[in-house]
């Protein structure tokens, strides 16, 4: 069988779509198919026609033809079933079986087609087949595109750190010309002093502090210092007392600095301990969502928010919050629409704690990732066997399983592993790594071999990670300003972290 095109065209012999097989001009193609309709009989019904050239399989989709033009001697019967196959594909991605749909989703169909016939012999594929290879989704696509966006963030973020050392240098140098030669950190080290007495803002505080006050560090450190653990550009040393290393428990490498006027970030921190045999000894998911405010002129406004509705979720507002506005309408505003919010510097990510929220749960279903170890002794070595399963709740990143070992003089022998691995000899831990765990990878292996130990030499297994979603599903819905003007630009961000998680 030689097709040697696959067409599309209307009952007066316009061509809609045609892709042709062999070595052929458009004149050639557009002429074969112009003598199609003059061809077929009315009132006669059949599934090919002939000339003195080649033969036209066909077959009637409403007011147009799909047709295979064949040579002579091809078999008809294989030419009836690619015409089927064919037949069945156009309406899976046309919505309309028009001439307007057609040329809408002209390309689509081409690449269908290709799919079915190679080199005008019919493939042996199915249309879920076809469908599946035209959507071309690649995981390793999908990691190149995250370490990319990844890159392209890291340089962004050189960029604006270098911007603003070169304008603290430039005011530096314009103080030390004018004899005010005074150091940056001296200047913001202090309290901000506000402007109503319900709202204390200490230096020290994150998050929600204790009595009426809101938190806000106000340490002015800049994201250079956080990220790399070196003092920030200053025109003389920082004042004494001023803490200029990360601080104590400082796992993760700190958010970059808002940009946007106004910065709301919604964070999850996940404690959960499962059993080696399954089950679930704690289900702890505990939320934040903060604001951050660069310019006091944008200080007078509410927050609209969105909840995803999870019944298991209980949300407690700040004691200086408007508790009825937000029980009615899930508008966020201080009691005293009069007074603003407090503000804070770039450089500062804590901002203020507006609302938390809590989730404890019993059902398994709940959990993001399981992981199962099967240690088995044979003979001198001991057979490791790790498994895991991701829910389809959500996309992880940057996944490390973290599993104990017993003191090994050199690296265990990984025999199999989905993803990339790491021996730690110093902790005696190997560390398992996934960038990123999505649809196509839902589940995973590791195999590996070590000396004979006994089974709870490999527990607890820790895991840590991060996802772009959260359990609660809050979204920033509109800034209200509560004088005249536009709405102030703002940026949501939203993160899924752990905190603790282990197998025990």
């Amino acid at each position: 069988m030689v097709v040697l095109a696959a067409s599309i065209v209307s009952k007066s012999g316009k061509v809609l779509v045609s892709r042709q097989f062999m070595d052929m001009s458009r004149m050639r193609i557009e002429s074969l198919l112009a003598a199609f309709p003059k061809l077929v009989g009315t009132g006669k019904q059949h599934t090919f026609v002939e000339n003195e050239n080649v033969r036209y399989v066909y077959q009637p989709i409403e007011a147009l033809y799909l047709v295979l033009v064949t040579n002579k001697q091809s078999n008809i019967l294989e030419d009836l079933d690619t015409l089927r196959m064919l037949s069945k594909l156009v309406p899976e991605y046309s919505l309309s079986l028009d001439e307007e749909g057609i040329c809408k989703t002209g390309f689509e169909l081409i690449f269908a087609i290709d799919e079915v016939i190679s080199l005008g012999h019919k493939e042996n594929v199915t249309v879920a087949q076809v469908k599946q290879n035209c959507e071309m989704e690649s995981h390793e696509e999908k990691l190149h595109k995250l370490v990319l966006q990844s890159k392209i963030n890291e340089t962004k973020d050189v960029m604006k750190r270098k911007a603003s050392e070169i304008d603290k240098s430039k005011i530096e140098k314009n103080r030390g010309d004018k004899g005010g030669f005074m150091s940056l950190q001296s200047m913001g080290s202090g309290r901000i002093e506000s402007s109503f007495s319900d709202l204390s803002i200490s230096s020290g505080g994150g998050g929600f502090g204790s009595g009426s006050g809101f938190g806000l560090s106000t340490d002015v450190e800049s994201y250079s210092a956080k990220s790399k653990g070196r003092q920030p550009l200053a025109a003389t040393a920082p004042p004494k007392g001023l803490d200029v290393q990360p601080k104590a428990g400082q796992s993760r490498a700190a958010a970059p600095p808002p940009t946007d006027p106004i910065t709301l970030t919604v964070e999850e921190k996940l404690n959960v301990t499962l059993k080696r045999d399954g089950g679930i000894s704690n289900f702890d998911v505990q939320g934040t969502l903060s604001l951050q405010i660069l310019n006091q002129d944008d200080g007078l406004i509410q927050v609209q928010i969105e909840t995803g509705g999870n019944p298991g979720i209980l949300f407690k507002a700040h004691p200086n919050m408007n508790k009825e506005l937000f029980s009615s309408e899930n508008i966020l505003g201080l009691k005293d629409p009069n007074r603003p919010f407090p503000t804070g510097s770039a450089g500062d990510a804590a901002g203020v704690g507006l609302l938390r929220w809590r989730m404890q749960s019993a059902d398994e279903s709940m959990v993001p990732l399981t992981i199962n170890c099967w240690p088995s002794v044979s003979g001198n070595e001991t057979y490791v066997s790790i498994e895991y399963e991701a829910s389809s709740m959500f996309d992880l990143c940057n996944v490390v399983i973290s599993v104990p070992l017993p003191a090994l003089r050199e690296a265990p022998n990984i025999r199999q592993i989905d993803g990339e691995w790491r021996y730690d000899s110093r902790n005696s831990v190997l560390e398992w790594s996934i960038l990123l765990i999505d649809n196509s990878n839902r589940s995973g292996s590791m195999e590996f071999v070590v000396p004979p130990a006994d089974s709870s030499a490999f527990f607890p297994i820790s895991a840590c990670f991060s996802a772009t979603n959260t359990y609660s599903d809050l979204k920033v819905a509109k800034i209200i300003p509560l004088r005249d003007g536009a709405p102030p630009k703002f940026s949501q961000r939203t993160t899924l972290i752990t905190e603790n998680y282990q197998v025990v």
